[in-house]
């Protein structure tokens, strides 16, 4: 029934008929939109800033997935040509956030290392397509993984025997979503893995365990609105613009305290919003990535900060996937979630262990 569900609502969000749920096997140029200095709207410390030959370059991309115009950043590695093969990686973002930010900045250190890399904008958020804006369904969540690596395997240059995934917060939980059944890659590996449908269940270090059944009402309500009069209802809005140092401070949890920072100063970006539509509810409560987990049997790493309020939901997944023996929760000491995003100090740290898993795993 969850299946057909979700099936319903792909078909509904999307105006798709089941002849159009095809995968990403051709790409096309893109023209990037900017909003900063920065030629691609690029927000992270050192970002690229001209394709210079002989260096790591970034392409943006755009491809249809599911009836859905999905627009990414595609980065080389220094001194690419396309008859030479290359392990490459996929980069999905976090929860609100877009590839302009931290999936961005992976991408590149990786295509710096040498693997040919793709960062997208998940399917209704970003520069990709879909309406109504901000779905947030592990559905197309997950199949915006796979999108990535149905184009990765297409891509000149890249060896499609040794793809990897890699997911950060939200898109972390999404990728081991996909790593469950994406037997195209050959490893995984996540940051600060944010389960959303535990939280979006029980609520943050399950704060809200208690209204889970209003809520669900709350959802379906959302839903008969957007059916029966188009109107869209959206929950986890923030006015960024709004905020001040006295609100950001009274937030008790450093994740979302942190996020405020993040987000709405630091590394803002005008695409990058927490907002979601609340009929998503539907689908993202009774969703799980712990679920079925020990059906990955590639080689996993989970790197979390010792000090992140989050790390119970890497620890909660790490023990329950038994379906691999090389398997190893990397804590990333001193760091609290957000910080594991940008601080070069625990970038540095992060970067240096993906570059031994997937340097051994591809």
């Amino acid at each position: 029934m969850r299946l057909l569900l979700a099936l319903f609502i792909m078909m509904f969000a999307c105006g798709s008929s089941f002849a159009d749920m095809k995968p990403a096997s051709s790409f096309t140029e893109r023209q990037p939109k900017t909003h900063n200095s920065n030629a691609w709207g690029l927000v992270y410390a050192g970002a690229i800033t001209e394709n210079v030959h002989g260096k790591v370059n970034i392409h943006p991309i755009a491809y249809e997935l599911n009836g859905i115009t999905i627009a990414a950043n595609l980065y080389t590695p220094a001194g690419y040509e396309p008859s030479k093969k290359y392990p490459a990686i996929t980069v999905a973002h976090p929860n609100g956030g877009v590839k302009e930010q931290v999936a961005g900045l992976f991408a590149q250190k990786l295509a710096e290392a040498g693997y040919i890399t793709i960062a997208a904008d998940a399917a209704f958020q970003g520069e990709s397509g879909g309406s109504p804006r901000h779905t947030d369904i592990p559905f197309f969540r997950t199949e915006d993984i796979h999108g990535m690596v149905d184009v990765l395997s297409v891509y000149p240059g890249v060896d499609k025997n040794r793809i990897g995934l890699l997911g950060i917060c939200g898109g972390a939980g999404y990728t081991l979503n996909a790593a469950k059944s994406e037997k195209r890659a050959k490893a995984v590996a996540v940051l600060s893995m944010f389960n959303s449908g535990r939280v979006r269940r029980e609520g943050y270090m399950s704060q809200q365990v208690r209204d889970v059944q209003e809520r669900l009402k709350q959802a379906s309500e959302a839903r008969a609105v957007q059916v029966e009069r188009g109107e869209i209802i959206p929950a986890g809005t923030v006015d960024f613009d709004a905020l001040t140092d006295e609100s950001i401070a009274a937030i008790t949890n450093d994740l979302y305290r942190e996020g405020m920072q993040y987000y709405g100063r630091t590394h803002r970006h005008p695409n990058s919003t927490f907002e979601y539509t609340r009929s998503s509810l539907i689908e993202l409560m009774p969703f799980d990535v712990s679920d079925n987990i020990k059906l990955i049997n590639v080689p996993l790493l989970m790197m979390a900060g010792s000090l992140a309020d989050s790390l119970y939901m890497s620890e909660d997944a790490i023990e329950k996937a038994t379906g691999t023996d090389d398997k190893e929760l990397f804590l990333v000491q001193g760091a609290h979630h957000i910080e594991t995003y940008w601080k070069p100090e625990f970038v540095e740290q992060e970067i240096s262990k993906l570059k031994e898993f997937f340097g051994r795993t591809l």
